[in-house]
């Protein structure tokens, strides 16, 4: 009888856990390598497809919002299901939709293209730290959390500088390139995942949920952006803003009332998981809209190329490299609260200090507030995640991951939005089109200086938000060490 040949590692293997966590790290790499990319590519994309200031924004909101509002729903579905499933047909979709992106005649199938890579996002972040705390013990929670966000900030590293490299091409290979390495993340996660936690006992679908949600937080959005680059008083500005104020509480409502909600109120009941989620999405709120500016601020307002921009951009993402892991394993062995908050701190006086930029400031200047920055970011994300997720049983962590996902996009969604509305604020259109399309340097500094100002505006917004993020990281418990019994985790909860 032939022996058979089988590929991958059995579930119960010593290191499956690392093979699990490389294929949750190759999903974390190409997720944040695509999001410095095509940033970085915007102004090409202005030029190329000649399109709006709006529709340029939407190309990055588009894909944030559809991946933020189903991520709950690829939770529900992954728990009910199976995450390798989940995750698998994330990289798939995620392959399908890049390689449609790259032929996008206009910004509208742009658009609708990104939509589509959004959903497949939505699958692959629903279930990337669902998968990884299935397959690892508590203790080595952070670890494993830091390393995947290690990863991610590889992927910053790299996207710039990359995307800079890819539009010198052509716009379409920003696209294009995702395509092979989501193909290879969809074999690979066939061969080496396992499906370790028993499906939910609770079935259903909460499509009222869904719809009241995509509905309200797409309405926020639209009149946040709009209202911002056009005038307040734009009855699709005023329809979209009522739209959210409706819908939003309405799907609160639902949530509470629903057999099998999308948002699981309940999971919330944990202190520990409710101030680390809120920390979370205010961590996106604050951050998230940085790149954005920045990369405007170098190829607009200081005049380089994409390429230099992406090089320009990479000390935040070289801060979070180092600082990721080295928090993990420091919150393994001493606990997380205090590594959070201190990370917030971080970002806040990074982000206060990059009020001092102007038009023609030394590279230096930026380079430094940008590293301290992703230091923040770094001592922030892995424990906090860690924390997060350590608290929910094994069959809730599909949508528990979900959770976090969603807020902290729903943050970071509007992060751009509001940032976008405060930049474009009282700036001329013939300014602002020569800044998003990368040829304002032949603009004087006084045409540049509405938008600096505004610019400063905005970062000290967003610091004064990280400083709410680090009051609500000390707001909740202290770390539960993987030790301890179930009645001390009730304790702390």
């Amino acid at each position: 009888m032939k022996k058979r040949f089988n590929v991958g590692v059995a579930q119960d293997h010593d290191h499956y856990r690392w093979w699990a966590l490389s294929c949750t790290s190759l999903g974390m790499l190409l997720a944040a390598t695509n999001s410095g990319t095509l940033i970085i590519a915007l102004p090409d994309l202005e030029r190329a497809l000649k399109t709006s200031i709006l529709s340029l924004v939407w190309v990055i909101l588009a894909y944030m919002i559809a991946s933020t509002v189903l991520v709950l729903t690829a939770g529900r579905l992954s728990d009910l299901f199976g995450r390798k499933k989940a995750y698998v047909g994330g990289f798939a979709l995620f392959a399908l939709a890049s390689l449609g992106a790259g032929f996008a005649a206009d910004a509208t199938q742009l658009i609708l293209w990104r939509i589509v890579q959004g959903v497949g996002a939505a699958f692959l972040f629903a279930n990337a730290a669902a998968l990884v705390t299935d397959a690892f013990p508590r203790e080595e929670l952070g670890l494993a959390m830091g390393t995947n966000t290690m990863v991610a900030a590889i992927g910053l590293v790299l996207g710039p500088v990359l995307g800079g490299a890819l539009v010198a091409v052509g716009w379409q290979w920003v696209f294009w390139f995702n395509v092979p390495f989501a193909a290879a993340g969809a074999v690979w996660g066939g061969l080496i995942l396992h499906e370790l936690a028993r499906p939910d006992s609770v079935r259903g679908y909460d499509v009222p949920g869904v719809l009241a949600f995509v509905l309200g937080l797409t309405g926020l959005v639209l009149g946040v952006s709009k209202g911002g680059i056009t005038q307040w008083n734009d009855p699709v500005v005023i329809i979209s803003l009522i739209v959210a104020v409706v819908l939003l509480p309405l799907f609160v409502l639902i949530e509470r009332r629903s057999k099998a909600p999308m948002l699981d109120l309940t999971i919330f009941e944990n202190r520990l998981f409710a101030t680390a989620t809120a920390a979370a999405f205010i961590n996106g709120l604050s951050r998230f809209a940085l790149m954005f500016v920045f990369v405007f601020y170098f190829q607009g307002a200081q005049g380089d190329d994409a390429v230099t921009a992406g090089i320009k951009l990479t000390p935040m993402a070289v801060g979070m490299l180092v600082a990721s892991p080295l928090a993990g394993i420091w919150a393994d062995r001493h606990g997380s609260r205090m590594l959070a908050a201190s990370g917030m701190v971080l970002t806040a006086i990074g982000l206060a200090a990059m009020t001092t930029l102007q038009v023609d400031s030394p590279y230096w200047q930026s380079s430094v507030w940008l590293a301290l920055v992703g230091i923040g970011s770094g001592l922030f994300n892995s424990p906090n995640t860690a924390a997060m997720m350590g608290t929910v049983p094994p069959y809730r962590r599909g949508i528990a991951a979900g959770a976090r996902t969603m807020l902290q996009n729903t943050g970071a969604v509007l992060s751009i939005a509001f940032v976008m509305a405060i930049v474009t604020a009282a700036v001329p259109q013939d300014v602002l089109l020569k800044i998003f399309s990368g040829v304002a340097s032949g603009l004087s500094a006084s045409r540049l200086d509405p938008f600096i100002h505004n610019m400063h505006t905005a970062l000290w917004v967003l610091s004064a938000t990280s400083v709410v993020g680090a009051i609500v990281s000390l707001m909740r418990p202290r770390h539960v060490h993987a030790e301890a019994s179930p009645e001390a985790e009730a304790v702390a909860a």
